[in-house]
């Protein structure tokens, strides 16, 4: 089996989390209390070390202070008669103190000293430099050096890192040696005890802290699983009632909000069930009532067109008015039988009774084949048909006899809005799609009357008398065609210039429609001999 591919990991992450509350709410739980453990603990690390400082520090200054005091003592003792007497012999001093020194450092583990010769002095004798073999020289700032000097009766301290890394603290004081000036005592006390004990404050802080933040993340998913799934169990049933399970329904266990929920739940789902159940019924009874009347008409309806046709046929033998009036019953009762025509197609689209016959279709053909039979209409009323068909692949796979429908319902509307004015048929195609609009230059619609233009037995004028024929009932089928074929049918109008209907046809069904191969608003800078655009 293929691995997956870890570039796909945030995607999947980012929709899991927009898709699992339980997954969310447990995430963001557990951020925030990591969030809190971490500033909590950094806040006690930080108090604990700075409270271990102090109190090192205080400590140290305490011990700096006796090292000095012993030095000094020793360095006054060796000239009792305050430089009146012989010289100091300053070799045996300097092994003296160091002598002394070392035991007193030792008290303190890792405690390192050094006697350094203050610079800048003429004295009568000088002293070599005293100092532990692992003293770190460079522990000794100068910084700290010049504190010491200009402040000789304090002790100074600084805090630093030896050359392990280690932290440490370096007190100086200013001794005072006979015959040889002054003299720096520096003392470097590691605070590796002390580092220690915050490294394992700290360690104990942070897996506390990953401790608690991971039974708090156990917690919240415990809590969340017992809240989230009824809410799930709640979300999965809606969705097969929506899907017309009408019999699913929510266990109903215990008293709290979550029985109360699955109660109202239930209950709503029992009033929703009856409503669609009876909407259903009304509506099969509706469709029943409408196919029965419609067929039942046939019968009447096809005695009355040829007893019609007879009169029609015969009407020079009568009186002008009785011959008008078998003119008028031809023509209403051809309308009557394409209005049962349409009640009862819309009959089988309400019930979902419609299949399509898709097979290869040229829609070039199809469309010129339309054009020609409505030809006779259009010079009745003065228009013209123009077909532009730039060129491309125009086949789809469409029911031959639903599109020329639509194609015929467009062109009876072009006709007779179109106030006698050129009718522009165009076809093109792209890769997905095949489309063909009916572009007429006649009165046009306002936005709101676009709004209905599909709208069952709706007119943009009640007042303006059909002269064609309509129902009222064909942009309606066409929508409803155009669905079928998983196309679209859509309509651009501009008042005082005209109306373009727009059909799209997927090329292939199982391919999705990327865009269509036409503009609309229809793209009218294409030149059409005989027709102005300005």
């Amino acid at each position: 089996m293929k691995p997956l591919d870890w570039r796909s990991y945030p995607g999947r992450l980012a929709r899991f989390w927009r898709t699992s509350l339980q997954f969310r709410t447990v995430a963001i739980t557990v951020i925030l209390s990591g969030l809190a453990v971490l500033i909590i603990g950094s806040y006690i690390a930080i108090s604990i070390g700075n409270n271990l400082f102090a109190s090192r520090s205080t400590q140290v200054q305490d011990q700096a202070r006796t090292a000095h005091n012993l030095a000094q003592d020793i360095f006054a003792s060796a000239d009792p008669a305050g430089g009146q007497g012989p010289p100091v012999e300053l070799d045996s001093l300097a092994g003296t103190v160091r002598d002394r020194l070392l035991p007193a450092s030792a008290s303190a583990e890792g405690t390192t000293f050094a006697i350094m010769r203050t610079p800048g002095q003429q004295t009568l004798q000088s002293m070599q430099p005293i100092s532990t073999t692992d003293f770190p020289q460079q522990a000794v700032s100068e910084a700290l050096r010049n504190s010491v000097t200009a402040d000789p009766t304090h002790v100074q301290y600084q805090s630093v890192r030896l050359s392990d890394g280690a932290p440490a603290i370096v007190v100086g004081s200013q001794v005072q040696v006979p015959d040889a000036g002054n003299y720096e005592l520096y003392l470097v006390y590691p605070l590796s005890d002390s580092q220690g004990t915050l490294n394992f404050v700290t360690q104990t802080l942070l897996l506390g802290g990953l401790a608690l933040v991971l039974l708090i993340g156990a917690v919240t998913y415990i809590v969340v699983r017992l809240v989230v799934g009824p809410i799930r169990l709640a979300a999965e049933t809606s969705e097969r009632l929506a899907a017309g399970q009408l019999e699913q329904r929510i266990p109903e266990r215990g008293e709290d909000v979550i029985a109360t929920l699955a109660r109202s739940f239930n209950g709503m789902a029992d009033s929703l069930q009856r409503q669609i159940t009876k909407l259903a019924e009304l509506s099969r009874l509706q469709q029943r009532f409408v196919s029965d009347v419609s067929h039942e008409l046939r019968t009447p309806l096809t005695t009355i067109r040829l007893a019609g046709d007879v009169l029609y046929d015969q009407r020079e033998q009568f009186a002008p008015s009785t011959a008008r009036t078998a003119e008028l019953l031809h023509t209403q009762v051809q309308r009557f039988e394409v209005l049962l025509a349409d009640l009862l197609e819309v009959s089988r689209y309400d019930a979902g009774a419609v299949e399509l016959e898709l097979e290869p279709t040229n829609l070039v053909r199809l469309v010129e084949d339309a054009v020609d039979s409505m030809q006779p209409l259009a010079e009745e009323r003065g228009s013209e048909f123009r077909v532009v068909a730039p060129g491309g692949y125009f086949e789809a796979e469409v029911d031959a006899r639903r599109i020329r429908r639509i194609l015929r319902n467009l062109l009876g509307n072009a006709i007779e809005h179109g106030e006698g004015k050129p009718i522009v048929v165009m076809v093109d195609s792209n890769e997905s799609a095949v489309a063909l609009s009916v572009r007429d230059y006649g009165i046009g619609m306002t936005s709101a009357e676009i709004s209905h233009v599909f709208d069952r037995f709706w007119r943009a004028d009640p007042s303006r008398q059909r002269t064609i024929g309509g129902t009222g009932l064909g942009l309606a089928i066409s929508l409803e065609d155009a669905i079928l074929h998983d196309g679209w049918l859509e309509v651009w109008s501009d008042l005082g210039n005209g109306t373009c209907f727009r059909l799209t046809l997927p090329r292939d069904h199982a391919l999705p429609i990327v865009s269509s191969p036409l503009e609309l608003p229809p793209d009218d800078s294409i030149p059409i001999e005989g027709i102005d655009h300005a």
